[in-house]
């Protein structure tokens, strides 16, 4: 008769009677399991390189069936659209698109309002064989606000300045940066500007620009006047070879000591100039 404890403390045998024909039964399962991964794996790889070798040695033809915008919470789509949709829908072949679609990533990014840009191409609607959907991803930045601020000294003028400019991405949405600066000088010298440009706006398909500046300098040290100069520039046209911009100043000299040199009293009031 066996002994009751080493009956209770005796393991089964893995493999022993029912238990172990199911045991095998699984352990076969599993195995076929991880051969048929292997074989999808080895199944997909074949394809991607197929379809590697097809790009590299002949051209395969696709039309742009649809072009996605997402991400873009600030940005309007049709800036995005008018950059670079008619870029990606005149290609007609794959190696066409994918060339394309570096460019129009390089445009994007170049509009220095994203802080990435992924463009991705998916199959087409089914019963439209032969077209891709282009999706554009865009990450805009969380704060779009940067600034700087700096003390800056002018050994050989012996003179102390208080610098500052911010800058606004994208406030309208149409890719405008806005800018604003300040500089203070101790020698009595005060600027101020402010400007905004667009890559583009609505129908005008060239970078627009506007800016407005303030110079104010006190010389009554020196030569017994004050100077104030207001700018004002607008930039209409630029391309890669012409650029189209008007500079309008007005200058305004005073003499409030009426001390001032007789070629400086001449040019005392105000002076416009255009360029």
């Amino acid at each position: 008769m066996a002994d009751p404890a080493a009956v209770q403390n005796r393991v089964p045998e893995p493999w022993a009677g029912a238990d172990g024909e199911i045991a095998e039964e699984e352990y076969e399962e599993e195995e076929e399991e991880e051969l048929d991964e292997r074989a999808a794996a080895a199944l997909e790889r074949e394809k991607v390189q197929s379809v590697f070798r097809r790009l590299s040695s002949d051209l395969v033809g696709i039309r742009v069936h649809d072009v996605i915008i997402r991400g873009n919470a600030k940005t309007r789509e049709e800036l995005i659209e008018a950059e670079v949709a008619d870029l990606l829908r005149s290609t007609t072949t794959v190696q066409d698109l994918l060339s394309a679609a570096a460019d129009a990533s390089a445009r994007l990014r170049g509009l220095d309002v994203f802080e990435a840009v992924n463009i991705t191409l998916d199959a087409g609607p089914p019963e439209l064989p032969g077209t891709t959907n282009v999706i554009i991803e865009v990450v805009e930045p969380a704060i779009p606000i940067s600034g700087n601020a700096g003390v800056f000294s002018k050994p050989e003028a012996k003179a102390w300045s208080l610098e500052g400019a911010v800058k606004w991405k994208n406030l309208a949405g149409y890719a405008d940066i806005w800018d604003a600066s300040v500089a203070y000088g101790w020698d009595q010298t005060t600027e101020v500007g402010v400007g905004v440009s667009l890559p583009r706006f609505k129908s005008i398909p060239t970078p627009l620009m506007a800016r407005a500046s303030l110079l104010s300098q006190d010389w009554m040290k020196f030569s017994s006047y004050k100077e104030r100069l207001l700018g004002l520039s607008f930039g209409l046209l630029s391309t890669r070879h012409h650029d189209l911009s008007y500079n309008l100043t007005w200058r305004t000299l005073t003499d409030p000591s009426r001390l001032a040199s007789a070629s400086i009293r001449r040019q005392l009031g105000i002076t416009f100039y255009l360029h």
